[in-house]
């Protein structure tokens, strides 16, 4: 079972290093973690696609954990951070309609430019952090979620947004599909920990990274533009498969540790299973 460490946001496994793809260094000795993975369009998740059938039934579990999330946590006169990727989505549209409906006063911060269009879109309050430095309820999806309610976060890109408002938030509930339940993390997520670094650091990063710990470091690259994929804050993206961390320029990980207290895993089945975190 992996340590995790909550002041590090990193985590270790006894044994085999888990290591990083770019530069595509392995060390001799080292195993790789995965199969490899695929290159991301522009921050976009990182996913190889399923049969229809299977496609179909995660959709709807998005929907399921989104609707279940909004309905349980959301109330009159709170500021909402609003996460990234495509279960939220689902849940910005059960938003909506609940303000239409009861005439809800809430107040949303994106953790991304894709956030942002989503509020805008469902014509709900947008604001940011220096009006409102205080969150009542963060609401985001995951790549993984570990027994511990530790998350994998990054296949979008959007992590350091998104790190920052679930830790300015009183609560932070996910929400997930079947696919992202795990007893341990790296279990389903084979695509290694997304790390946003400054540009003119990744060469220096990878390398201390590789000679150091081992493993293989990848610089995510976009698919529908030349070059890497460039986040939000204007920074790139390592893949990162590794056995401890190194953070020099570093901007964040997407290792969230800590910090998510209840989980919604939509099921196959149309049911949807809560998660608390264990005390």
């Amino acid at each position: 079972r992996m340590k995790l460490d909550p002041y590090l946001t990193t985590y270790t496994k006894g044994g085999n290093s888990w290591g990083v793809p770019g530069s595509h260094v392995q060390l001799p000795g080292r195993a790789q973690f995965g199969a490899g993975s695929a290159s991301t369009a522009g921050g976009g998740a990182n996913s190889v696609c399923p049969a229809p059938s299977t496609m179909s039934k995660a959709e709807e579990a998005k929907k399921l954990a989104g609707r279940a999330a909004v309905e349980n946590h959301v109330r009159n006169n709170q500021v909402l951070g609003i996460g990234s990727g495509s279960t939220i989505v689902h849940a910005v549209q059960r938003i909506a309609e609940r303000v239409k409906q009861e005439n809800l006063n809430l107040v949303c911060i994106p953790t991304s430019f894709q956030a942002r269009q989503l509020i805008l879109q469902y014509g709900l309050t947008l604001s940011d952090l220096d009006r409102h430095p205080e969150i009542d309820l963060a609401i985001h999806g995951a790549d993984e979620v570990d027994a511990d309610l530790n998350l994998i976060k990054g296949g979008g890109g959007c992590l350091t947004q998104e790190k920052t408002v679930a830790a300015n938030a009183s609560r932070f509930i996910v929400i997930a599909d079947f696919r992202k339940d795990s007893k341990n993390l790296g279990d389903q997520w084979h695509k290694g920990i997304p790390i946003e670094v400054i540009p003119m650091a990744y060469v220096p990063v990878s390398r201390a990274v590789t000679q150091k710990f081992g493993g293989v470091i990848e610089l995510r690259m976009a698919v529908n533009k030349a070059g890497p994929v460039v986040t939000d804050n204007g920074n790139f993206i390592l893949d990162w498969k590794f056995d401890r961390v190194h953070k020099w320029s570093v901007v964040d990980t997407g290792l969230f540790i800590n910090l998510a207290e209840r989980v919604y895993f939509g099921m196959q089945d149309g049911s949807v299973n809560m998660r608390e975190k264990p005390f």
